[in-house]
């Protein structure tokens, strides 16, 4: 044989082999909406039938460490990733320190990319950079703030390095430049062949962030961003493509099934809304390019997984639960099925995801999500900690370092007052926040105001409660930060009788501007409503009283006779006007409340968490506690009719 014909031959069959290469096997470990938890967030069950005392602790910097570890430890091709909020709505064992103990144990867990969330911007675009970037934040005259490097997870005390991994902002945009605030994507290879990460937040950022926090950056739509980045990829030999984005959705049982059990591999009624409208992370898919492979979702703090391996699990109990496995995914603009997860919140469970990729035509050729149980009670999991407590000792100096301030106590209670929502909406934490933010407002020359709103998502879990289930229990500076995470400060406003009947119809999920979710206020005493729940957007608000109180004395006093604002539905003297007091957030527009933009003779005030402790102190001893029963609270404040 002449050597063209060998030389010709020889690469037919190199090609051959080529062809029937392996496929590429990549691991990921995904999670999402860590906020900070560097301990435990409690217990946490596979799907809802499984009884509460049979639900195991989850989560803590240590465990998610040593899972991923241990995932890592099966595959060398291994990427660590993130779907955003990972920062803000903190603990206060991160929030003191400014967030800095959150990034350092991201660090050692070993993250590699994570989409921007909303709470990545709740202090500004400035402070997310020093984060990413590292080094000391610093006080308006220069100097570093006394809670600011503290370097326990860093190279050095008096250090804070920044994150080692990168925050994907593929569609905010910095104005004064016109591009991407950070990177819009990250790449890792493997194998020879290259795998993208393209991360982004929701577009509707701004209407849930404060206006300081998105000042100078525009949010873009999400699809068309995702889908502008394709060709740019593929022109660097980017075949391999999975989206991480902050939003998401729920598993919503149709209305003709049994109760949904949310098994945390579950994908019931394909993350549809309650209406069987399209959630929005089924809206986002719905415009993605054929090249995404995969989307790893959060925002909503819910676990699912949807992908070939799904398990739908409906019933009420485990006595009656059914488990369905079946074939799904959400479709994207082609109508192709395109897998979709997300891993639940505060480190209560990881998404392990087995990818297969072509080496010859660099495609994705398969897709394996599991979601698992951050499970502390796992003999080998604690036992690598125990080997390598480097994580732990992390946590633990940081706990040291929060405790003095984290165990004072700022007033007692006499019962549990948790953030559930009872039917008509109205939680007990909810009631006693919204006391305080009047009690702080109601001074003449502190915004005179008669009536304070709170908004519901800002009631974080688990309110106020005791743990150990006894009571009278003192509340210490932690358990109230716990619920009042946020810094937000307090504005007092002006609205007429018609903006309070606005905003309150503003409430019901596609009203007046609002999301596809009801957001119930919480409020103060002396005010209460009824609403409809039959009612069409417009005419859910029945019947509106006011009773003028004075809450800065214990107990409350009324002031005044009472008013009727709103009878059947009718505004009775519409021009008549109020101070009203709510948070920063809400005042611009927050959670979908834009009646709030309009209100006039706007007033700033306190953080709420410090208008929260000084309420409290006159609930603490020798003064009698906080009685959520008591009759002059005025309760229930909401009431819903059918």
């Amino acid at each position: 044989m002449t050597l063209r014909p060998l030389l010709l031959a020889m690469a037919t069959a190199f090609a051959a082999v080529a062809a029937q290469a392996a496929p590429v096997n990549v691991k990921i470990v995904a999670f999402n909406d860590y906020h900070g938890n560097l301990e435990s967030p409690g217990t946490f069950g596979q799907n809802t039938t499984v009884p509460s005392a049979s639900r195991p602790a989850v989560g803590g910097a240590e465990y998610l460490a040593a899972y991923v570890a241990s995932m890592r430890a099966t595959n060398p091709n291994t990427v660590v990733v993130g779907a955003g909020d990972l920062i803000g709505a903190t603990p206060l064992v991160s929030a003191l320190f400014f967030d800095e103990p959150a990034v350092e144990t991201l660090n050692k867990i070993g993250l590699d990319f994570s989409s921007v969330g909303n709470h990545e911007f709740d202090k500004g675009k400035a402070e997310l950079l020093r984060l990413q970037n590292g080094g000391c934040k610093l006080t308006a005259s220069g100097s570093v703030e006394p809670n600011s490097c503290r370097g326990f997870g860093s190279s050095a005390p008096g250090t804070f390095d920044g994150a080692k991994f990168k925050w994907l902002s593929a569609n905010v945009i910095d104005n004064a430049s016109g591009r991407p605030l950070l990177a819009p994507y990250g790449i890792k290879s493997f194998g020879g062949v290259k795998l993208a990460f393209i991360g982004m937040t929701l577009k509707g950022t701004p209407g849930i962030v404060t206006p300081t926090g998105v000042a100078g950056l525009s949010f873009n739509d999400e699809a068309a961003t995702v889908n502008a980045l394709v060709p740019r990829l593929r022109a660097q030999g980017v075949e391999a493509i999975v989206v991480l984005i902050h939003q998401g959705g729920f598993q919503n049982a149709p209305s003709s099934a049994v109760v949904n059990a949310s098994d945390i591999n579950g994908c019931l009624n394909d993350l549809k809304n309650t209406d069987g409208s399209p959630s929005d992370i089924a809206k986002v898919v719905a415009g993605l390019d054929n090249a995404v492979d995969l989307v790893i979702s959060a925002h909503t703090h819910a676990a699912y997984n949807c992908s070939r391996n799904t398990t739908d699990v409906t019933g009420s109990s485990a006595a009656n639960k059914v488990t369905t496995a079946r074939a799904t995914g959400l479709p994207n603009r082609n109508g192709r099925l395109v897998p979709v997860t997300s891993a639940s919140a505060f480190g209560r469970v990881l998404t392990e995801i087995d990818l297969q990729i072509d080496p010859a035509t660099r495609d994705v050729v398969d897709v394996s999500p599991v979601n698992r149980l951050v499970d502390r009670s796992n003999a080998t999991i604690t036992a690598a900690i125990t080997s390598a407590p480097e994580v732990r000792n992390l946590v633990a100096a940081y706990k040291t370092a929060v405790s003095p301030l984290a165990g004072q106590v700022v007033g007692s209670i006499t019962a549990a007052m948790g953030n559930g929502a009872s039917s008509a909406g109205e939680m007990p934490a909810g009631d006693l926040i919204a006391d305080a933010q009047l009690a702080a407002t109601q001074p003449a020359g502190l915004g005179g105001a008669q009536i304070a709103f709170m908004n519901a998502g800002g009631v974080r879990s688990p309110g106020f409660v005791n743990a150990a289930g006894s009571y009278p229990y003192n509340l210490t500076y932690g358990d109230a930060f716990t619920v009042q995470p946020f810094g937000n400060t307090l504005v007092s406003m002006t609205l007429t009788a018609q903006q309070i009947k606005d905003v309150l119809e503003q409430q019901f999920a596609n009203c007046k501007g609002q999301g596809s979710s009801n957001r119930i206020m919480q409020i103060s005493n002396g005010f209460k409503y009824e609403w409809s729940a039959s009612g069409s957007c417009g005419t859910r608000i029945r019947n509106v009283w006011f009773t003028p109180t004075d809450v800065t004395v214990v107990p409350p006093v009324a002031t005044a006779a009472t008013e009727n604002l709103v009878i059947n539905g009718v505004v009775q003297n519409p021009g008549k006007t109020y101070r009203v007091t709510v948070n920063n957030f809400m005042a611009t527009g927050g959670d979908g409340f834009s009646t709030f933009i309009g209100g006039t003779s706007q007033l700033g005030g306190a953080q709420d968490i410090d208008a929260l402790i000084a309420h409290l102190t006159g609930f603490k001893a020798p003064a009698a506690a906080y009685n959520p029963a008591a009759a002059e609270l005025g309760k229930p404040r909401i009431v819903v009719l059918p």
